[in-house]
């Protein structure tokens, strides 16, 4: 693994534990001085916009695999393959998490205008599969589907709050998350 590779492994890894740490914080997560960081970033904003850049690859990278389908609006119409999917995709989304957490709150990446197209055009695909789901009644249709959005979102920043707070263990939070989005709080 290239030094540069080994930087962004690591600070995407802390900034997730910290979100706030500063450059001197994860040069030293990498083992490596804030002088080496720095002839590989020019700074904070850059070494951000480049893992911020890796979460969405990754965010699409799920939404191309997950159940096998792949997530689309056209992928499928049979309730048991999109519940599947729905499954998959909450597992991959809990472990994405871990990897890339702090890019869901991160306000550097959410301002910036590169980032947030790339980030609505993935959330309305997502969308489009709620949408489908709902269709085919393994969710809910009462509720607008960018709503679902809007929650599963919640649910991952709650989720990534939780372990980083030691507050839930990580085992079966995949689970736990996925019967929050199809059962929500009822007993």
């Amino acid at each position: 693994m290239s030094t540069r590779e080994a930087i962004l492994t690591a600070a995407q890894r802390h900034l997730t534990r910290h979100p706030a740490a500063s450059m001197a914080d994860l040069a030293a997560a990498a083992g490596v001085g804030r002088a080496t960081v720095h002839r590989h970033f020019a700074g904070r904003d850059e070494l951000l916009g480049e893992l911020g850049a890796r979460s969405l690859d990754r965010w699409e990278h799920t939404l191309d695999h997950a159940g096998g389908t792949g997530v689309g609006p056209a992928a499928t119409a049979d309730a048991e393959q999109l519940r599947a999917c729905l499954d998959d995709l909450m597992t991959r989304y809990v472990a994405d998490s871990d990897d890339f957490g702090f890019a869901l709150t991160d306000t550097f990446l959410l301002g910036s205008a590169e980032h947030s197209a790339r980030a609505q055009a993935l959330f309305e695909r997502e969308v489009a599969f709620y949408e489908a789901a709902q269709r085919a009644g393994v969710l809910r249709d009462d509720v607008p589907a960018v709503w679902i959005g809007h929650a599963v979102y919640g649910l991952l920043v709650a989720a990534r709050e939780a372990l980083r707070l030691g507050d839930v263990p990580r085992r079966g939070l995949d689970r736990l998350v996925l019967t929050t989005v199809l059962q929500g709080g009822a007993a």
